[in-house]
């Protein structure tokens, strides 16, 4: 498995857990996410949004 896929198993993994735990809505959530990776710098703003609804999707069909 690639570092990259490696990443983003990791980042769903993280998402789902943030979404189990804490009581938000869905906009929320992808705000939060959104605002974490780029404070981070691990994603570049032109793919943050396909990266977040990917989580996103994910973690809704859990």
């Amino acid at each position: 498995m690639s570092g990259f896929l490696k990443f983003l198993a990791g980042v769903a993994i993280g998402g789902a857990a943030v979404a189990l735990l804490t009581p938000t809505t869905g906009d929320d959530l992808r705000a939060r996410i959104k605002e974490a990776l780029k404070r981070k710098g691990l994603i570049a703003d032109e793919h943050l949004e396909d990266v977040v609804e990917m989580i996103a999707a994910e973690i809704e069909e859990k």
